[in-house]
């Protein structure tokens, strides 16, 4: 009974993605008055929340629930918003509408985060953070996280989720396309005409984005990384830990596909053999326009003294060990 049970959710959820999949192709995206296919909106990503990073390995190969576990996931997620928004996090958006998705790590395909290289443990031994979970010493501003110094999350962190602060907003002009992130007060600014690459020496925090159009289909490649940021952050749901690093040669390639007036299909390939050991793993997941959305100022060295106060009671601590 239960084969048989499961065999028709199976089968349901396969229906159903085969549906949408013909409704995506046979979908005409509306256009700018330029003649570009139009992205422009607020497409916050809250709703993945309730979605991790890593799947679960229960569910092995399953990239979706099944009916019954979905009910389940529906009544934790809703429990989980209520929490939220009733004060233990004021500013925490609530997750909302429920995902499928066992996780956002569509490949490999088990959903789990590769293996580091040798090279990867070492660069890793060396993260510094305040999320990085046995860190206990804080002496210069080099022992803290871009995050924790309110520089960036870095990519490819910045469009994955966080507990609040989800905002996407996406602008186009004609030969660019702009995606701000409401975490943490950035703009990605993606030439998409003909604008020659930066020099291979100049690296940034988020890299550099060149973009173009594949028929209906956005593809932004993202290469001249600093190195200084990870690929995971402890603010991610369902992250694994401890962080992941990058390195100067991380090249990322990003999808956005409008499948639909409120649809976004994003997907995100991670390439950096020199820590991966597999190579690259890849991000996918629908984003939905919400025009209501309100993003907000991250306004995060607003009186910010949490870096001085670890420091100060890190050398405290240690003091009183003497």
């Amino acid at each position: 009974m239960k084969l048989r049970t499961l065999g028709r959710a199976v089968a349901l959820v396969t229906l159903t993605l085969a549906h949408a999949v013909t409704s995506a192709a046979e979908y005409e995206p509306p256009k700018t008055p330029w003649g570009e296919p139009d992205l422009r909106g607020t497409w916050p990503i809250n709703h993945l929340i309730s979605t991790p990073l890593v799947r679960d390995t229960r569910y092995g190969n399953n990239r979706y629930l099944t009916d019954e576990e979905f009910a389940e996931k529906e009544a934790n997620s809703a429990a989980r918003d209520e929490r939220f928004q009733g004060g233990a996090i004021p500013v925490a958006d609530a997750g909302g509408r429920v995902m499928r998705q066992t996780s956002l790590i569509v490949d490999p395909p088990d959903g789990q985060f590769p293996e580091l290289t040798d090279y990867g443990k070492d660069l890793q031994s060396r993260v510094r953070g305040s999320y990085h979970p046995t860190q206990t010493v804080f002496d210069t501003i080099a022992d803290f996280s871009p995050w924790d110094r309110c520089i960036t999350r870095g990519m490819p962190v910045s469009m994955q989720a966080r507990n609040y602060n989800n905002g996407i907003r996406i602008f186009q002009s004609p030969g660019y396309v702009v995606i701000q992130l409401e975490m943490a007060h950035e703009a990605r600014i993606i030439p998409t005409g003909d604008v020659p690459p930066l020099d291979d020496n100049i690296k940034t925090w988020l890299g550099e984005s060149r973009g173009h159009w594949e028929g209906n289909t956005l593809v932004v490649e993202t290469t001249n990384f600093n190195g200084l940021t990870q690929k995971t952050s402890a603010g991610n749901p369902g992250s694994p830990r401890p962080l992941q690093p990058t390195t100067t040669n991380q090249r990322i390639v990003e999808r956005f596909t409008r499948v639909a007036d409120d649809e976004i299909e994003f997907e995100m390939m991670i390439e950096d053999p020199e820590v991966l050991a597999t190579g690259s793993y890849t991000v996918a997941y629908p984003m939905y326009l919400d025009n209501e959305y309100p993003i907000y100022e991250y306004a995060c060295h607003e009186g910010n003294t949490t870096v001085r106060y670890y420091i100060e009671t890190s050398r405290f601590e240690r003091s009183q060990d003497q």
